[in-house]
């Protein structure tokens, strides 16, 4: 059963990692109907430690490859939500830069962020770890 209020969030790229190496992730995008976006910045973190978490949690990297490119994920360019980096970088620049592209992603689309990362907690929107979101979704 779907939360009405939540169709959609950020995901940050330790949840996507985890929903490619057949972690408890998946789940949110196999069994709801929630939206997931991110930002192509983070896909491309996602992709540059896919190998080595997927060794770590014993999955081939082919597998993991495959689990992430099944995961129906809307990514966004940098253009889309450009106009949101300013305030961002306010609330994550000393924090996380790293962190600051899913931040504006979720402040422009008015959005929470699904991410295990304390950090944006001090972003005004809604944080969701992994099992806070299962547990909302009654997954």
């Amino acid at each position: 059963m779907d939360s009405p209020s939540l169709r959609s969030v950020a995901a940050d790229a330790n949840v996507l990692l985890s929903a490619a190496t057949g972690k408890a992730a998946q789940r949110v995008f196999h069994e709801s109907s929630l939206v997931v976006v991110t930002t192509e910045e983070v896909l491309d973190e996602v992709r540059e430690y896919l190998a080595e978490l997927a060794v770590a949690n014993g999955v081939t990297e082919e597998e993991a490859e495959g689990h992430l490119a099944a995961l129906p994920i809307e990514a966004y360019p940098e253009s889309a939500y450009r106009r949101s980096l300013p305030a961002a970088r306010r609330y994550l620049g000393l924090r996380d830069p790293d962190d600051i592209g899913l931040a504006a992603l979720a402040l422009h689309l008015g959005i929470p962020v699904w991410s295990n990362d304390k950090d944006f907690r001090v972003v005004p929107v809604d944080l969701y770890p992994t099992a806070k979101l299962l547990k909302v979704l009654g997954l």
